[in-house]
């Protein structure tokens, strides 16, 4: 059976005035959502519907559902109550402070998985890039507690699980064989992190991670914090080895912090080669400013896909980040200088895996029959406005159903 949903504000096209100043322009529309979950009819507002059971949306705004790239579902200490963090260091004080309550962690992490799932479908995202530890204190029980959470909201989201080797692939002799039973077991993607910082050995650690890859024909998602030279190299190294031993995956590079002390002329050339082997960057945009970007802009212009995610938040790492998609946004446009309305627009693109309502030419490419029926629903004029002023109550549908928080 299909739903009808009146009255939802839709952006149209723009309109630029004699001083070069832009506003979008939007409509109020009819859109009816056929039973499997896709857009079936859209209508003028004015066309009269007959239906009693339509969902009248009030003039809410619609945006493509929010795409939450780069989390850690198994960390968080929501629903644990109030815990800071304890002052490291180094990464690995950090790493050993985090190996020590595992274990006490461990006993729930299908409650704190839930509770930051629901925290996303709240803020309208419904598709969520999981990290999940695979180490040698617990093993792969994170990973059957993530897998649980996941499965019960599945009506109202999509997921990826990357298999995390949070505490290194080489230190610990068992974790390939870990990772290789984690990718038997539900994960979905082969993780990675820092060959050089944590693991000591670009060339083996990258060439174990390439043979368990190929092994199970899987992505490979890295975390890669090291910067300068080390960090550039490590990347590089990559992209020549998947070109050598024809790795048929595809790879995304998170956080790439190698790439922000490149001179322009070198990053440019650099999302070049990103560009031609396909890959993804992953970021999650410095929480202070003090902290320097990636040069997502140079990178989107060359064609590099460029996602933003919120990572870990509320745990051993960090007592901050609220935890939304669109903030990451908001964030980066405010650190760039960005405030134009096209300018803060077109950014939508960076959480919705490039979709937006317009597209740079200011015509409307989004939604049209047959999409999937997956917005987030705001109270704001245009995408513009929702990413500089952050609305706060947000409702979402996945493929035509509301998420009704439990």
């Amino acid at each position: 059976m299909s739903t009808w949903l009146r009255n939802v504000r839709l952006e149209i096209g723009e309109t630029t005035y004699e001083d070069g100043s832009i506003q979008t322009r939007t409509d109020l529309f009819h859109i009816r959502v056929a039973k499997e979950g896709v857009i079936q009819t859209i209508i003028p507002a004015t066309e009269d519907i007959s239906e009693t059971d339509a969902i009248d949306m009030e003039g809410k705004l619609a945006l493509p559902a929010f795409k939450e790239m780069h989390n850690h579902l198994d960390k968080t200490y929501l629903s644990l109550g109030w815990r800071a963090c304890r002052p490291v260091k180094s990464l690995s004080e950090r790493l050993a402070l985090e190996a020590a309550e595992l274990e006490e962690l461990a006993e729930t992490v299908e409650q704190r998985a839930s509770a930051m799932i629901e925290l996303h479908l709240r803020n309208g995202v419904n598709h969520i890039r999981t990290h999940v530890n695979i180490d040698p204190f617990i093993r792969l029980r994170n990973l059957e507690g993530v897998k649980k959470a996941l499965k019960a909201y599945q009506q109202y989201l999509t997921y990826e699980i990357v298999a995390f080797p949070q505490h290194g692939l080489l230190p610990h002799e068992e974790m390939p064989d870990l990772l290789r039973q984690a990718l038997e077991s539900g994960a979905t993607i082969l993780g990675g992190l820092d060959p050089a910082g944590i693991d000591k050995d670009i060339e083996k650690s990258l060439q174990v991670t390439m043979d368990i890859a190929k092994e199970y024909n899987v992505d490979v998602d890295m975390h890669l914090h090291d910067r300068g030279q080390v960090g550039f190299y490590t990347m590089d190294k990559w992209l020549d080895m998947v070109k050598e031993q024809d790795y048929k995956g595809t790879t995304a590079f998170s956080h790439a912090f190698g790439l922000s002390n490149l001179t322009p002329h070198m990053q440019k050339r650099f999302a070049k080669k990103l560009a031609e082997h396909n890959v993804e960057i992953m970021s999650t945009i410095p929480i202070s400013i003090n902290s320097q970007l990636i040069p997502i802009d140079i990178l989107r212009g060359e064609g590099v896909q460029v996602a933003l995610g919120c990572d870990g938040f509320f745990d051993s790492w960090s007592p901050f980040v609220p935890g939304d998609v669109l903030e990451k946004v908001h964030n980066f446009c405010d650190y760039t200088g960005k405030s134009s309305e096209r300018s803060l627009r077109e950014s939508l693109c960076l959480i919705t895996q490039g979709v937006t309502p317009l597209n740079g030419e200011g015509e409307q490419v989004w939604p049209m029959v047959g999409d999937d029926a997956s917005f987030v629903f705001v109270d704001a004029s245009c995408s513009a406005e929702a990413v500089a002023r952050l609305p706060k109550k947000r409702l979402l549908m996945h493929k035509g159903k509301l998420f009704k928080q439990k």
